[in-house]
C-alpha cells in the first residue's frame, strides 16, 4: 500500500502544476441518434463517408478493434514516409476504449468518424513537425508537435509520455504518435467533464477511478 501510495503521488506531483484549460482537446463525438433521422440530415460528404464505413465495418455497422488494426495499417501501407511498426492490436483496443461512448466495444459510425478526422490533423501535424523529413519526430521536435496539437505539456509530464511512447532515442513514430494523442485527448475530455466548475480540479471514489481508467 505504501508503494501504490508513493507511485501515485509521484504521478500528481508530475501533473499537479499543469493547467487543465491550456489543454485544447477535441470537441466529444455527437450523441447515436436513430438511423433514420441521421441520414435525412446529412450533407453529401458525410453520405460518402458512410458509404465507405459501410465497407469497411461490415454487416454490423461497427469497427472493432482487429477492424481498426487493418483498416489503419493499410492505409499505412499507402504511406511510405511516415516510419511505424503498424498499429498493435493493443493500440487498437486502447484507441476504440477511449473513443467507445456507449460502451459497446466497438466504434459506431460517428465514433470512427470523429477518431479518423482527428488522425488526419494529426498526421498532418506529424509530418509538418518532421523536420528533418526521417519518419519519425525526433525528441527535440516533439514539445512542439504536441503543442501545435493543443496539448501544451509541462517537462515532467512530457518525460513520462517519452518514456511510454518513444523509443531508446526518444524518438516517436507514427502509431505511437497517434496512440498518445487519441488517449491524452480522451482523458482531457473526460476531465473538462467532470470538472463541472471548471476549477481545475476533481474528486473521484474509487469506482469512478477505476472505471476511468480500466476501459481505456
Amino acid at each position: 500500500m505504501f508503494l501504490a501510495k508513493k507511485l501515485i503521488g509521484g504521478i500528481l506531483d508530475v501533473v499537479s502544476n499543469i493547467d487543465p484549460a491550456q489543454f485544447v482537446p477535441s470537441d466529444p463525438p455527437p450523441p447515436r441518434q436513430p438511423l433514420n433521422f441521421v441520414e435525412a440530415n446529412e450533407n453529401e460528404e458525410e453520405k460518402q463517408f458512410r458509404k465507405v464505413f459501410k465497407q469497411l465495418a461490415g454487416d454490423d455497422m461497427e469497427v472493432s478493434p482487429k477492424e481498426l488494426m487493418d483498416i489503419l495499417n493499410k492505409i499505412l501501407s499507402k504511406h511510405t514516409r511516415l516510419k511505424t511498426d503498424g498499429f498493435s492490436i493493443e493500440s487498437c483496443r486502447s484507441m476504440v476504449a477511449v473513443m467507445d461512448s456507449d460502451s459497446t466495444g466497438k466504434l459506431g459510425f460517428h465514433e470512427f468518424k470523429y477518431l479518423w478526422n482527428n488522425i488526419k490533423r494529426w498526421q498532418g501535424t506529424y509530418m509538418s513537425h518532421d523536420a528533418d523529413r526521417s519518419g519519425v519526430i525526433c525528441s527535440n521536435e516533439l514539445p512542439r508537435a504536441f503543442n501545435a496539437a493543443g496539448f501544451p505539456l509541462n517537462d515532467d509530464l512530457f518525460k513520462l509520455i517519452i518514456r511510454r511512447y518513444s523509443d531508446e532515442h526518444g524518438d516517436m513514430d507514427f502509431d505511437n504518435f497517434i496512440g498518445c494523442l487519441v488517449r491524452l485527448d480522451a482523458m482531457c475530455r473526460a476531465f473538462k467533464t467532470l470538472d463541472k466548475d471548471n476549477s481545475g480540479s476533481i474528486c473521484l471514489d474509487v469506482k469512478e477511478w477505476l472505471q476511468l481508467t480500466m476501459y481505456s
